[in-house]
């Protein structure tokens, strides 16, 4: 998508390393011409993180812990001041859950472990929709991206509390856009197949899930987090000015079957 993002601002939470999701959709928009700036969680993959912004265009990388609403609103005042006082893109491909809770039984999820999940994986959208949303406006619009799974709308094994937190993201990204479309901001999510990253080692039984959509999805094939930054990057490009509240699946089709 050469030139497709010249000139446009972006911020992409929840790059872990170079097989991230929201690394491959940073390729693009940097790919497009965007200027980009990153957060990470934790010290851990803050190496990461940096060596792969090095790579590209990049106006700033900084820690962002999305359970505190004093540091989300730090790292967008740390944004303005980048981007000068505005924002055009928003890519949220942050979710967590215990790993314990991925294993035994959704029935025995504890309340504390319970609101984590939907704390990080849900609730962090609307915090960070709402500090960038004076940005957004300012540049007379923008485009958000988040990172949705087929577990919020069906059972599927081992995802439990996780596939409760992206019920509760999926209905946020149509209340988002309703109440933001009048100031010209999109928010849209995408649904994608298993995609071998860091975070789906965490899921108990993940290589079943991927010989299952092989199977049974309508085209037998697996999916890689370049289609998702493909995707990715249609909705946030010009070309998608009229799509919003929107789950885009990328799946192989696996979501249109009933068995």
């Amino acid at each position: 998508m050469a030139g497709a993002f010249e000139g446009k601002r972006a911020l992409i939470l929840g790059v872990a390393n170079k097989r991230s999701i929201a690394w491959a959709i940073a390729q693009v928009l940097a790919g497009g011409g965007a200027k980009l700036a990153f957060t990470y969680q934790g010290e851990r993959i803050e190496k990461n993180v940096r060596d792969l912004a090095a790579t590209v265009d990049t106006a700033l990388v900084t820690a962002c812990d999305v359970r505190s609403d004093e540091d989300i609103a730090r790292v967008f005042s740390e944004v303005g001041a980048a981007f000068g006082g505005e924002l055009d893109i928003l890519v949220h491909s942050v979710a967590f859950a215990a790993a314990e809770d991925l294993e035994g039984r959704f029935t025995d999820t504890p309340r504390d472990r319970f609101w984590l999940a939907v704390d990080v994986s849900a609730y962090s959208l609307v915090a960070c929709v709402r500090a960038a949303e004076p940005l957004l406006e300012k540049a007379g619009g923008g485009s958000v991206v988040t990172m949705t799974y087929l577990g919020g709308e069906r059972a599927v094994p081992h995802y439990n509390v996780m596939g409760v937190a992206k019920a509760t993201l999926d209905a946020s990204v149509k209340y988002l856009a309703w109440e933001l479309g009048e100031k010209n901001i999109r928010v849209n999510a995408i649904s994608a197949g298993p995609v071998r990253t860091l975070a789906a080692r965490s899921i108990a039984g993940f290589p079943t899930m991927e010989a299952i959509v092989e199977e049974r999805a309508p085209l037998h094939r697996h999916v890689d987090a370049d289609d998702v930054g493909a995707a990715a990057g249609y909705l946030l490009s010009d070309g998608a000015k009229n799509v919003t509240g929107t789950t885009l699946y990328v799946d192989s089709g696996y979501h249109a079957m009933g068995m």
